[in-house]
């Protein structure tokens, strides 16, 4: 065992990059909401970048370390400390056994990353170690974490705490101009479709050009969004398909749904636009009453920003690679 469970904050589980080659019998792909903050916090930390970590969500846990252990935050700032005193973001440090990290004041963005050299080593559940809360399966037993609980964290694969000196002394960090800021209003770039015929040109125009506000009824399953009403002209329902991740719902009543980590396999409502892979760490990141809008952008264009962010994660990695 490696973390304790002081406190176990508003809602903290184990999240990977999610289970694949399931989604056909029914199951959930689930894994971390912010793919992006999860593989750079693996990276920093010399793991794979898929490997488990811990997903706290808007109001952090109060952790205490039973060894010294190499660490990271990423995601959002929620004003992490180490007995009582600021820690960086987005850089590896090292975690002394007998310290305690806690969190405060929500900053920006709503769910942070806590990544460990040598991974949390919880059983792999058809090829994951992701917990999907609703199945109760997965992660640490299939729940959100509780107070009191053991997280056993896997061994380093070196040394790190006397090979990797720049590492702790925080060398091994994101660059500043890449890191993400979360907040305000945010635009996402969407690919228009699957069913973008379903609705009026006037409800295209209106989803593109104004703007909506995140509800408190958003969750790892889907962000449910107050604006505009979008007016289908050819009914909401559909023949049920595959729902992909960033995938926008609307139905009948008009207001969208970005389905994200959690979703359902197959949706029977139409979907206007799908966010870009790229845009969807700003999506996890979104706090209830922050606002955003919408721009249309081609493939070709989706499949460019995307190499784009795939050359900051190449850059850690070519990193680990010299250590």
């Amino acid at each position: 065992m490696a973390l304790e469970v002081l406190n176990p904050g508003m809602l903290t589980s184990v999240q990977d990059l999610g289970r694949s080659g399931f989604q056909q019998f029914g199951i959930p792909a689930g894994g971390a909401m912010d793919r992006f903050a999860l593989r750079v916090g693996n990276l920093l930390v010399g793991n794979a970048e898929g490997e488990a970590g811990l997903e706290i969500t808007v109001t952090g846990p109060r952790l205490g370390a039973l060894r010294d252990m190499v660490v990271a935050l990423t995601g959002a700032d929620l004003s992490p400390e180490v007995n009582g005193k600021p820690v960086p973001m987005w850089q590896s440090f090292l975690l002394q056994e007998g310290s305690v990290l806690a969190f405060g004041r929500r900053k920006q963005g709503c769910r942070a990353y806590l990544t460990v050299a040598g991974g949390i080593e919880v059983p792999m559940v058809m090829g994951s170690k992701s917990t999907l809360l609703k199945g109760k399966t997965g992660g640490f037993q299939g729940r959100a974490l509780l107070k009191n609980d053991l997280i056993p964290v896997g061994l380093m694969q070196r040394d790190q705490t006397t090979e990797s000196d720049s590492r702790i002394g925080g060398t091994h960090h994101l660059p500043g101009e890449m890191v993400p800021q979360y907040g305000g209003a945010v635009l996402l770039r969407v690919v228009l479709g699957p069913q973008e015929e379903y609705f009026t040109r006037e409800a295209v125009e209106t989803f593109l050009t104004k703007s909506y506000t995140v509800t408190p009824r958003s969750d790892r399953m889907g962000y449910c969004l107050e604006g505009p009403v979008l007016v289908h002209q050819r009914g909401a329902d559909i023949v049920s398909d595959a729902v992909p991740f960033g995938g926008i719902q609307v139905p009948a009543a008009g207001k969208p749904i970005i389905l994200m980590a959690d979703r359902q396999t197959t949706g029977g409502y139409t979907k206007l636009a799908t966010v870009i892979s790229a845009d969807l760490p700003k999506v996890a990141q979104l706090f209830p009453g922050d606002s955003v809008g919408f721009r249309a952008v081609s493939v070709e264009d989706a499949q460019l920003i995307a190499r784009r962010e795939e050359a900051i994660i190449n850059q850690l990695k070519g990193f680990n690679q010299n250590l």
